[in-house]
């Protein structure tokens, strides 16, 4: 196995708090997919990704038009989708995404974030090196007729694939679910869509990720209560979508 799959297997996907935050932290993305690539699914890949995350998500229909009306709407502002970068404490690479509509709130809390908690937020390319930055899609295997691996494995390849493994996953009821996962290069995003879509496979979410291509520090138990509360306040801040670090997580 490779670095995608020990580093999911350590880190897993964590969900968001509650589904208030999952439906907004959506929202944003679709707005900024339909701004990106347009309100027609057939023609945004993206677009097409995201609704299927969000219905996999219980989104409600009206909330996934409303997004996406609202890229549209000359009265709401611009999401944009910034990357920060900085360290915390311990030597703790951090990179932060966010999806905002004003830079200027969203810069100065992330900073205080970091100086709350014995950080600093760095400048643009200070952490990001330390991260690949890949597209990760996630199907839904069928128990009934279940895929083959190794021969999606060879499919996918020349299309730019890194990695592929299978994944278990429970819901809120406690039902475990199998799921594939497939890592590829940030360029392959579209044609791995294409080929999953074109071959009947049920997409659950298409995105990107970001693995760290440097060895993950161990903390002691105090310090990582520090990196823990900054972290959190990093993943409660509305505008942030998604936290990668360098921190070891723990066993």
């Amino acid at each position: 196995m490779g670095r995608a799959f020990e580093f999911r297997k350590e880190r897993k996907m964590k969900r968001w708090g509650h589904m208030a935050r999952v439906f907004t932290k959506l929202g944003k993305e679709i707005t900024i997919a339909v701004k990106q690539g347009g309100p027609d699914v057939v023609g945004n890949p993206r677009l097409r990704a995201l609704i299927a995350e969000a219905r996999n998500e219980s989104m409600p229909k009206e909330n996934i038009e409303r997004a996406i009306k609202k890229a549209t709407d000359k009265n709401v502002g611009d999401f944009k989708e910034v990357v920060y970068e900085g360290y915390g404490p311990h030597g703790i690479a951090y990179l932060v995404e966010t999806a905002t509509d004003n830079t200027t709130r969203t810069v100065a809390n992330v900073r205080s974030y970091f100086t709350k908690c014995g950080g600093t937020l760095g400048t643009s390319g200070s952490v990001s090196f330390m991260f690949d930055h890949k597209c990760v899609f996630r199907i839904k295997e069928d128990p009934a007729k279940p895929v083959d691996l190794e021969s999606l494995e060879l499919e996918l390849i020349d299309l730019g694939l890194d990695e592929i493994f299978e994944e278990e996953t429970e819901d809120e009821n406690e039902n475990i679910t199998k799921q594939i996962v497939i890592y590829g290069d940030y360029t392959a995003y579209g044609a791995i869509q294409k080929y999953i879509e074109d071959n009947g496979y049920e997409l659950i979410s298409g995105g990107f990720d970001r693995i760290p291509n440097v060895d993950l520090k161990e903390v002691t138990p105090e310090q990582r209560v520090t990196l823990d509360k900054l972290t959190n306040l990093l993943e409660d801040d509305e505008d942030v979508t998604n936290v990668f670090t360098t921190l070891k997580p723990e066993e």
